[in-house]
């Protein structure tokens, strides 16, 4: 059915648009399905008075929270951010001559963009580790994508073999609690997992080593000979190039720093400030092979075939995908600038 009545701003601008653009009254009514007589009042509207505005928001019932309002609003937010609705409502009515019910609350903070989410969970940054991340970022904030493709980023990960299935709800009754159909089963540990080691570069992707039960010193020694080594030297063989290693003990250890100055002249190991896992590019690719296990029509029924479904996708993981993520470096430095050392969203 064509449309009738006022139209909206905007619907009055793709009227006059049609009309303008040479289309007949029959030809826009049919474009935009609205009536012939709507179409017509409207471009004589325009036409006539220059008329362009709807007469819409004059009508309705008023609103109870003026723009005066949502700021007092929008300050009790940024004030506390935990503040429930029952607490918004109960401080935003004092001191104000017309009260509002808490679902006038909840309609105007969502009018204003607000919804109620669960928070972001992020490590706490303590003020040394700030600085020491402002440093490093000061220090990098030159650095081209040019100079970051000469790194090679390493980490380690566990994928576990079963997932939590978060918070579920379930319709039952009083009595149905121990029903079968009622009950969510859960596995310790998430049934085991499956830890790797990786490292890759803007030029290639690099190996993907499972590791046993944990990685220590010597087992971090063997990675580093047996992959890391001619990893760099195939990647950077003028000895211009450098390798990157969270501050983890077993890569701390006595005997990996004695094997590194052994090879100071082959590569340099990048001084990476601590509680840095938003600057690592690695992190991405960890969730890539996450959603991949999530996405598989047959899911991996024990941990052998959970190694080798991981070791397939990192295979398989594009040129473009790990490029982007280094070509994205700039833009980290600069978040981690903008907060002073402090949590950034990548």
């Amino acid at each position: 059915m064509a449309k009738k009545g006022d139209l909206s701003n905007l619907e009055r601008g793709m009227v006059v648009g049609a009309r303008r653009a040479g289309l007949s009254i029959s030809q826009s009514a049919q474009l935009l399905g609205f009536s012939h007589t709507t179409i017509s009042r409207v471009y004589k509207e325009w036409c006539e008075k220059g008329k362009t505005s709807s007469m819409r928001q004059s009508c309705g019932r008023k609103c109870l929270v003026d723009a005066r309002g949502q700021r007092r609003m929008g300050q009790l937010i940024q004030a506390d951010r935990r503040a429930t609705l029952t607490e918004m409502t109960t401080r935003y009515n004092r001191g104000m001559q017309q009260s509002i019910c808490e679902a006038t609350t909840r309609t105007t903070l969502r009018w204003m963009g607000y919804n109620s989410r669960r928070p972001h969970r992020v490590p706490l940054i303590s003020t040394t580790n700030r600085k020491k991340r402002l440093q490093f970022a000061r220090a990098h904030q030159n650095w081209t994508v040019e100079d970051w493709k000469n790194v090679a980023w390493s980490d380690e990960s566990r994928f576990l073999l079963r997932h939590s299935n978060g918070r579920v709800r379930i319709w039952r009754k009083q009595n149905e609690n121990m029903d079968p159909s009622c009950l969510v089963t859960t596995v310790q540990a998430g049934g085991g997992g499956v830890m790797v080691w990786g490292m890759f570069s803007w030029r290639t992707l690099g190996p993907l080593v499972p590791i046993g039960h944990g990685l220590n010193a010597t087992g971090y020694l063997s990675i580093v000979s047996d992959h890391v080594h001619p990893f760099m030297t195939t990647m950077s063989p003028s000895s211009d190039g450098y390798f990157q290693q969270d501050n983890a003990p077993c890569h701390k250890a006595r005997i990996i720093s004695n094997w590194f100055l052994e090879h100071d002249n082959e590569f340099t190991v990048l001084k990476w400030p601590p509680q840095s896992a938003d600057l690592n590019p690695i992190e991405h690719l960890w969730d890539v092979v996450e959603r991949e296990l999530r996405a598989l029509d047959v899911h991996p029924t024990n941990l052998h075939q959970l190694q080798d479904a991981i070791l397939s996708i990192w295979a398989n993981i594009s040129k473009e995908c790990f490029q982007h993520l280094v070509e994205s470096m700039p833009r980290r430095i600069k978040a981690v600038l903008k907060v002073k050392g402090g949590q950034t969203p990548d």
